[in-house]
């Protein structure tokens, strides 16, 4: 944990995310409640309040600023299609979203082991226009707007390509546990090989 001296050097709101952060990742989100993190935060509960609704608004604000920024990019890539070649955005896109899932996965495992908790974080996010199938639908918007630009084949299912894509950088977060070094596959090449792979279905014809 933070030095108390580090903390206070921070805005509130800055000290509540980075304490809510660790203790998502170190005891898991179920068992992470709005006291823990106030106290570890070194400020009241009702001061967590103030600047966060609700532990499920918490965690999807953890989740956007203090894990690698999937969101955005494909914000950015979606408003300037055609920006660097298709290989490369995919390749990033890959890379950003196999560090999300990696960094997520630990925060949100404990969710599937208590169905009513999940249950109301599921609601909330609902609530909050939030949720896991968000990053498919970014994706899928990224190239259809590279299909109206005329790198992505006309007919190709765009749906189908985020979902194998990001389904795939997911997978790499927890498939690996029970191999002989408990270790993923390296980033940077999982990313270039699930981009081209992906391309190789989706590309148009020169």
């Amino acid at each position: 944990m933070r030095s108390l001296g580090a903390m206070h050097q921070k805005p509130a709101r800055a000290r509540i995310l980075d304490a809510a952060h660790e203790l998502m990742l170190t005891v898991g989100l179920a068992r992470a409640t709005t006291k823990e993190i106030a106290r570890a935060a070194d400020c009241s509960e009702a001061a967590l309040y103030k600047h966060f609704s609700s532990k499920e608004e918490l965690f999807i604000e953890v989740l956007r600023e203090r894990l690698p920024g999937l969101g955005p990019l494909l914000h950015a890539l979606t408003a300037e299609p055609g920006r660097h070649t298709l290989e490369e955005n995919l390749t990033e896109i890959a890379r950003q979203a196999a560090l999300f899932y990696e960094q997520s996965f630990p925060i949100a495992a404990s969710l599937y082991a208590e169905t009513q908790l999940k249950k109301r974080h599921d609601d909330a996010m609902r609530q909050m226009g939030s949720g896991a199938h968000k990053p498919i639908e970014g994706l899928d918007a990224y190239l259809r707007a590279e299909q109206a630009a005329g790198r992505v084949h006309p007919d190709a299912d765009t749906f189908a390509a985020a979902s194998l894509l990001l389904g795939a950088c997911a997978q790499r977060a927890f498939a690996y546990a029970a191999t002989s070094d408990g270790q993923p596959p390296p980033v940077d090449d999982f990313a270039r090989r699930m981009a081209r792979t992906v391309l190789s279905g989706i590309a148009a014809c020169d």
